[in-house]
């Protein structure tokens, strides 16, 4: 399937080809993986897209994410592709670790972040790389088709949350 006219596009959109494999993003990629805490303190509900069919791996729910801009840091770049296709202000974010996927010629940074205390977010598809995007609950991740990477890598990328217990 082709993608609709008017994605945010930059230099860095383009396939990479990585030994007998194809990579989205010149320059790298990344993605943000929000999660939002449950009352006891144990991560409850994180942001995913539900990935329109047309893209890569359509049809599959992962995290909001794309190609990095020439000179733009993985964090800086996980967080306007979360802007751009799932509405999240940065400013309601707060990074706590990074996963990076190395491969010889691309990689992958996943920015693992929670919402700020105070702030609120309430993620929505934003453009058309989209079907929907939403708080999930961990309890739900068994009934999705989840990105196969981003399957893959959930449990390592959870681990990079610092604990947190419940007041009182």
């Amino acid at each position: 399937m082709k993608p609709p006219p008017g994605l945010h596009r930059h230099d860095g959109d383009e396939w990479v080809t990585c030994g007998d494999h194809r990579h989205w993003g010149r320059f790298g990629a990344a993605g943000l993986l929000l999660v939002r805490r449950a009352a006891d303190g144990a991560p409850g509900h994180l942001v995913l897209q539900h990935r329109a069919l047309w893209s890569h791996m359509g049809g599959t729910w992962g995290i909001p994410g794309g190609a990095l801009a020439p000179g733009e840091s993985a964090g800086d770049g996980a967080l306007r592709e979360a802007q751009e296709e799932a509405a999240v202000d940065p400013a309601a974010v707060q990074v706590v670790g990074t996963h990076v996927l190395e491969h010889p010629v691309w990689s992958y940074t996943t920015v693992v972040a929670e919402v700020r205390p105070g702030a609120r977010v309430v993620p929505r598809a934003a453009d058309a790389e989209s079907l929907t995007v939403r708080w999930v609950a961990l309890g739900e991740l068994p009934d999705l088709t989840l990105l196969p990477p981003f399957e893959a890598a959930l449990p390592d990328l959870l681990d990079l949350l610092p604990p947190r217990v419940r007041a009182g």
